[in-house]
């Protein structure tokens, strides 16, 4: 036989089994589970105004490939790229920016600013790299006490907040939708745990941390600007969450905002995205499910504050009281919230 051809034949038997033998650490899907790529991602990114990148909080490729698209986009749109992170709330937002205009030193925004576990390995890249180009980076978040007040009362804790902690929040009274699955599991998966677990509150406190990131990522969103945010895949899977938020708000303007949700998922094999899983975002990281884990935020934030003293309402200077919750089934109806920046 040639040696020509016997190299050739080797070659593609090599190619074959290097191929068979691949380990992805990620693989994309579209919405309808359709294999893509990440220049394809990419491509939908630069053509939306708002990208919420919907992570699994203790996975390393998540937190890689936010990295590798915050540089991406920078590449694109300089300084009219704007950032924002779920892990960071709105009462840090000063020392945020003391940190990237270059006031406070790496090691006093660390100490002094309430940090996820992870902070250091999982969100520190993303934050040092605003820093090093001067870019807005938002804390996004409403404070876990606020959250937490949420959880044990109602939105009729909010009484309690006067008004110039409610700058911190979205504007009250919060738009709820129960009929978002993201809230009715919520709810369905707290029922029958007895006594002291209100799985509504739950829903109503979820819906207060996507309600004030929607508010604060549009307050920040310019024209001609592209707003990439992250936060957990779960408060903006399906486009609900912050992504219903944000179409609220934008429902009372004449501006056309393009949303792209990317989410994230594990799967015991990738090779196909899982019927479960389809929809999800417009583009969906597939992740295998033993992908080694980063350290994991160690209790949901709107769990872990302590009580705030006092009755609704009692404390000196309160501003005046809201409804408990502005119910709205639908949502394709327009939402009429007041938007008091």
């Amino acid at each position: 036989m040639n040696p020509k051809r016997v190299l050739f034949l080797l070659i593609i038997f090599l190619l074959m089994v290097s191929a068979k033998d691949e380990r992805p650490a990620y693989l994309v899907y579209t919405a309808k589970g359709k294999q893509a790529d990440w220049a394809d991602l990419l491509k939908a990114a630069k053509a939306s105004d708002i990208v919420l990148f919907g992570e699994m909080h203790d996975n390393p490729v998540c937190h890689w490939l936010e990295l590798q698209l915050e540089k991406e986009l920078f590449e694109y749109k300089g300084n009219d790229l704007v950032l924002g992170a779920e892990m960071l709330e709105r009462d840090n937002q000063l020392l945020l920016n003391e940190y990237i205009s270059g006031m406070i030193r790496k090691k006093d925004f660390e100490s002094e600013a309430k940090l996820w576990p992870n902070y250091k390995t999982d969100y520190a890249p993303l934050v040092d790299f605003a820093k090093e180009h001067n870019l807005k980076f938002i804390a996004t978040d409403v404070p876990r006490r606020y959250a937490a007040i949420v959880n044990r009362e109602g939105f009729a804790g909010l009484d309690s907040i006067n008004g110039l902690e409610r700058a911190l929040m979205a504007p009250i009274p919060i738009k709820f939708n129960p009929e978002l699955k993201c809230y009715k599991d919520l709810i369905e998966g707290m029922e029958g745990m007895g006594p002291g677990h209100q799985g509504v509150n739950i829903a109503y406190a979820q819906a207060l941390k996507d309600a004030t990131m929607a508010h604060f990522l549009m307050k920040n969103l310019g024209e001609g600007q592209i707003f990439l945010h992250f936060n957990g895949s779960y408060h903006s899977d399906r486009h609900e969450g912050i992504a219903w938020y944000v179409d609220m708000i934008n429902r009372k303007t004449a501006n056309t905002i393009h949303v792209l949700v990317i989410s994230s998922v594990e799967q015991d094999t990738i090779s196909s995205l899982k019927a479960e899983n389809l929809g999800l975002g417009d583009f969906i990281l597939c992740v295998p499910s033993d992908m080694t884990k980063t350290q994991p935020p160690s209790e949901m934030p709107m769990m872990a504050a302590p009580a705030m003293p006092g009755k609704p309402g009692a404390a000196p200077g309160m501003v005046k009281p809201v409804p408990p919750v502005v119910v709205d089934t639908s949502a394709t109806e327009g939402g009429d919230e007041d938007d008091d920046d």
